[in-house]
């Protein structure tokens, strides 16, 4: 007669470790999916404002002003994703939609820039741009292309060139290397994930306390099977009758 008590684990697939990775699996995806579907919205909202903004209503200090007012937004924005990755349950996904979003409004900063200095001084480029053109000139510039159809003229043009080459080179150098620290202090602040092996019965009885090492030498309680300590009787009815 077999003895229910020494079968072997259940069959691969089954148990609550599987339930529980299959739990963690689906909790990622559907962060994963937040994620990516949060950096697209607000790439689109950015891209968006950058084609209805009355950006051509500035003054003739429009450009610098938005300029200013865009780079100290990038910081700021920037400061607060660093901050939002090192408390995020997925610090690697919040890394590349704050990676994203710093991205495109910094594309969109100076695209805008482009666009309102040529409005405000007319042949500050070798041609004139609306917003596409000047998006486009933004993208050939951050992505170091250089067609060299459209160039800047005035001098007010080529200082924001080079500062937009400037900040391409901080961006992708120095924020990317800030964000990936983010995302080490954020997955530091989790611990250490405890793997499971598949298939692996779980351990009869009550879990141990965290934190507390088991006592080496302490005999086990009587009537406790597995016990080898001092207290416990291993004399079988034969041995006793023999005696």
């Amino acid at each position: 007669m077999s003895d229910s008590r020494t079968a072997g684990p259940g069959p691969a697939g089954s148990g609550p470790d599987t339930h529980r990775r299959d739990g963690r699996l689906r909790s990622r995806r559907r962060a994963a999916g937040a994620s990516i579907a949060r950096a697209v919205f607000i790439a689109a909202g950015l891209v968006t404002a950058y084609y209805l903004l009355p950006l051509n209503e500035q003054g003739s200090v429009g450009a610098a002003t938005l300029l200013a007012c865009g780079l100290l937004a990038v910081v700021l924005v920037f400061a607060w994703e660093i901050r939002v990755i090192a408390r995020s349950p997925h610090p690697r996904l919040k890394a590349v939609e704050a990676l994203a979003a710093t991205l495109v409004l910094f594309l969109v900063l100076f695209a805008g820039s482009y666009y309102v200095l040529e409005s405000t001084t007319p042949g500050s480029f070798t041609e004139p741009l609306n917003r596409t053109d000047a998006l486009y000139f933004t993208l050939t510039v951050f992505s170091t292309v250089g067609f060299g159809d459209i160039t800047a003229r005035s001098q007010t043009g080529r200082v924001m060139v080079m500062l937009q080459m400037t900040g391409g080179l901080l961006l992708v150098g120095v924020a990317a290397r800030v964000l990936a620290s983010a995302v080490e202090a954020g997955l530091r602040r989790q611990g250490p994930e405890q793997p499971t092996k598949p298939g692996e019965p779980a351990e009869a009885g009550e879990p141990a306390e965290p934190g507390k090492p088991a006592e080496p030498g302490k005999p086990a309680e009587p009537g406790k099977p597995g016990g080898t300590g001092a207290g416990t009787d291993t004399t079988t009815p034969d041995q006793e009758a023999e005696s």
